[in-house]
């Protein structure tokens, strides 16, 4: 069973499922709802006023979720179908701090900031109890377990734990203990006691048949969330020898230190240190056993922070290695998102580099280090193996030799470049981590060097500056000095990101002029350049023949500082300033499948067609054309039902046994028809079908029909003008013809 599946009573910023399949928690106006398994947000619920949401709850059979927003609106919702199916106006006159459901899920406790709290009839949709005399925020509110007692907690700035009994809507007593707020409580399966913690460091058992303090336990440290282990299982095996209460406390230690206490003699009988203590933003799955009470299941982080660099990561390119605004790294699956910390860095990791297996990557950081780190293949965790220091100010780039794992390069803001050699035997874990030396230093630039890469052969390097300059470097045997062969010149600002080609031999380049340039490494020439680029968040593909963006993909709201693909090329991970991480997969192949099949389809709809036109089936022949959505080829049907035997009767009978959707169609096509006097008669008889047979209100129903039939009327207008027109000439022709005289002939 997982701990946190207990409904969290101090924010309300998280819930499990009752099938523990579903984690809930709130995000600025949402609540997203993430899968487990996956770590997808499967919903997200979102406020139509877009005001922070400021406290929910979920009931214990999971069907009703209730939000509250900064609008003092209170928001029931089918979180399935992220469906809101009632709202009403919450009586507080502040925003809602907290709130809870009973048992039975028919009643609703709300706690306001102002210091009331008020609870609401779900089912008949009504507010029962208006309960006043808290003392400021009332930050948590939780039903007494068994429902006959109709019993309320409630605790408020005030320090003090208020029993309330629902009957009379008094405040039985006040439980007075704790020298800070109540952070969470907890209740024995026969409610006869209750445990709570506060950020006091100490947890005290009530006993609340007699309402007093049966003990004070002293944690030493606030407690955020305090868990009864249950009574009925055997845990032995971290220190419970009893039947009495034991419970377990996550606080300011970190939520990865949790103990366990005895609640009898006030001792903690063990404690567990999970392997690496979670960064800002993280959420941490825990579960028990009978032989391991807690191991570490699924790590959650929500937050990202700044995202400054991304690579993928493993053998099947099945992790991703983030760089954000911290000292830490991130390793997230991306089949569950469950993610892994990686400490070592002491200041701001700046950029990330993998070796061609994808189980070795190495890092650099404001703290003038460069660490290598090594993937198990087998259980996916991660140690460093290897650090360099001897950089005099931060290293900005890094970059690992392509063909082999045999060396790195580093670029530095003090300008220099450094060639660290690897051991031809790297450690397998960081107990035995390899100190690395420079073996090559030079003075590159005469800025920050901002990008190093090396080429697919391993022979060459190039780096790209803040002095506007990119350079290429002849990296020679082991053991020799970097030798300049040339220097790029041609960028207006300051180079950010250089690449060799993987087949051909031209390097690119980016700058903060908004350029990409592409270079030849032949002779140092600029062969082609990229307008347009930017730090509006959008990533850009180019083809490079036409040297024409052909695709814009928009998904970030801010500069994007890392882009990756895999070796198979199929999918691209970029990061941004955002805190955004995008995957985006390669669908080429997959669209020109379809559009083939499509083309296929196409060919033998019009292959049936034929034959059904040739074998006079016109409803069938009709209805395939309109299934087309070609109405060229229906025009052709028409002309084909109108220019056969008794063609106007062939006309009506086939029309009227259309459905409504295709006589719909029909109808968008005749507005088209119209507008060309050598398919107008075709739209017209078809109009005179639908005008004759189908009534007034009956055509108003059909999608779009009022804007189709006043299009239909100016052209019309001038077809009777030109009709008019033909007609009174071909009169003046006949009067002509009846007046003229052929020599010869007979008189008539």
């Amino acid at each position: 069973k997982a701990i946190s599946s207990s409904r969290p009573s101090k924010s309300n910023a998280l819930h499990i499922s009752k099938d523990e399949k579903f984690i809930f928690c709130t995000c600025g106006t949402r609540v997203n709802v993430l899968q487990i398994v996956t770590g997808k947000i499967v919903h997200s619920i979102e406020q139509d006023d877009q005001e922070d949401i400021t406290s929910f709850a979920l009931s214990l059979d999971d069907e009703i979720l209730v939000t509250a927003s900064k609008a003092l609106l209170l928001k029931q919702w089918d979180w399935k179908q992220a469906q809101c199916t009632r709202s009403w106006r919450a009586i507080h006159n502040v925003p809602i701090a907290s709130m809870t459901f009973d048992p039975t899920a028919t009643l609703l406790a709300t706690g306001g900031c102002d210091g009331t709290i008020k609870l609401w009839d779900v089912v008949k949709q009504y507010c029962t109890h208006n309960l006043k005399g808290s003392s400021g925020v009332v930050h948590l509110v939780e039903f007494h377990p068994d429902i006959s007692l109709l019993q309320l907690f409630s605790s408020a700035s005030d320090c003090g734990i208020r029993m309330w009994d629902l009957r009379s809507s008094q405040c039985l007593c006040v439980l007075q203990s704790h020298y800070s707020p109540v952070t969470s409580l907890a209740f024995t399966p026969d409610g006869a006691s209750m445990v709570s913690s506060g950020r006091d460091k100490i947890c005290i058992v009530w006993d609340l048949k007699s309402r007093t303090a049966r003990r004070t336990v002293p944690v030493y440290e606030a407690v955020e969330s305090v868990v009864l282990l249950p009574e009925d299982e055997d845990f032995s095996e971290v220190g419970v020898k009893t039947k009495e209460i034991h419970f377990i406390t996550a606080g300011s230690k970190g939520i990865c230190v949790l103990r366990v206490w005895d609640a009898s003699s006030a001792r903690c009988v063990f404690t567990q240190t999970l392997p690496s203590p979670p960064s800002a933003g993280a959420l941490i799955l825990c579960c028990w056993c009978s032989s391991l009470i807690f191991s570490l299941h699924l790590q959650f982080v929500g937050f990202n922070d700044e995202v400054l660099d991304v690579k993928f990561l493993g053998k099947g390119d099945t992790h991703i290695v983030v760089a954000t605004n911290s000292s830490q790294l991130k390793v997230f699956d991306l089949a569950t998102s469950s993610c892994k910390i990686l400490y070592g860095h002491t200041d701001t990791v700046l950029s990330l580099d993998v070796f061609k297996k994808g189980s070795l990557f190495v890092s650099c950081a404001k703290d003038k280090s460069v660490r290598v780190w090594r993937q198990d293949p087998d259980s996916g965790q991660v140690s460093c193996v290897a650090q360099g220091c001897s950089h005099a100010n931060a290293v900005g780039s890094i970059t690992c030799s392509r063909m082999k794992e045999s060396f790195v390069v580093s670029g530095s803001q003090d300008c220099t470049i450094k060639v660290w050699d690897l051991p031809e035997t790297i450690p397998e874990t960081d107990g035995d981590m390899f100190q690395l030396t420079s073996r090559v230093t030079e003075k590159a630039h005469d800025k920050d060097v901002n990008s190093v890469a090396v080429s697919p052969n391993d022979k060459l390097l190039v780096s790209g500056s803040q002095d506007r300059l990119a350079k290429l470097w002849s990296l020679g045997a082991p053991g020799a000095d970097l030798a300049l062969l040339g220097v790029f010149r041609g960028h207006r600002r300051g180079v950010w990101c250089v690449q060799f080609s993987p087949m051909d031999q031209v390097l690119a380049s980016s700058s903060a002029d908004g350029s990409v340039k592409l270079w030849s490494l032949q002779d140092f020439s600029c062969l082609k350049v990229g307008e347009g680029c930017g730090s509006d968040g959008l990533v850009k593909l180019w083809t490079i023949k036409t040297n024409e963006c052909v695709k814009t993909l928009d998904a970030h709201q801010d500069k994007v500082w890392g882009l990756h693909a895999t070796r198979k090329d199929d999918r691209v991970v970029t990061a941004s300033a955002d805190s955004n991480i995008t995957v985006w997969t390669d669908v080429t192949e997959v669209e020109q499948a379809e559009e083939q099949a499509k083309q296929e389809d196409q060919i033998l709809k019009k292959q049936e067609l034929s034959n059904l036109l040739h074998e006079k089936k016109y409803l069938k022949a009709l209805g395939l054309a309109i299934s087309l959505d070609q109405p060229h080829t229906v025009l052709k049907v028409i002309k084909a039902i109108r220019q056969g035997e008794d063609g106007a009767k062939q006309l009506e009978k086939t029309v009227l046994k259309l459905r409504q959707d295709q006589k719909e169609s029909m109808l968008r096509y005749c507005a088209v028809w119209n507008t060309n006097a050598r398919s107008c008669l075709d739209a017209q008889a078809v109009i005179q079908v639908m005008l004759t047979h189908l009534s007034p209100e009956e055509l108003l129903q059909y999608q779009g029909a009022r804007a189709h039939l006043e299009g239909l009327i100016p052209y019309t207008e001038r077809h009777m003008q030109r009709i008019g027109r033909l007609l009174q000439a071909s009169m003046f022709l006949d009067y002509m013809w009846q007046k003229m005289r052929v020599t010869g002939a007979p008189a008539r």
